[in-house]
């Protein structure tokens, strides 16, 4: 299955029946998404106790961009879990623990 972020990059036009939202309003989402991201990483890091060295740990599977469009995505199709993971290429807990978060923090 072709990944919708691909498929709407490819064809920006059919962002509002993907998405809900016209491509520019996406892309001003996702500029505004990923300042309030590294905000947030910047405030953790800040407090963090650091006992490893920084940049361990296991990396996201997804990158900004990609998890606004899968929150936006749910939100507009409301795909079984099991499906919306295979659009991302992640499992279906992948999807149901990002979409959670995701929109939560992010939409």
């Amino acid at each position: 299955m072709k990944n919708p972020l691909h498929y709407i990059q490819q064809y920006p036009h059919r962002a509002k029946q993907m998405l809900g939202i016209t491509n520019d309003q996406f892309q001003d989402l996702l500029s505004q998404a990923e300042m309030h991201h590294k905000r947030i990483q910047a405030e953790i890091e800040h407090k963090k106790v650091r006992i490893n060295h920084e940049g361990g740990g296991r990396k996201p599977k997804l990158e900004i961009k990609e998890e606004v469009c899968l929150c936006l995505f749910y939100l507009r199709q409301m795909p079984t879990l099991e499906v919306l993971g295979l659009h991302f290429g992640i499992s279906k807990t992948e999807a149901n623990d990002g979409s959670d978060n995701i929109c939560k923090e992010r939409c």
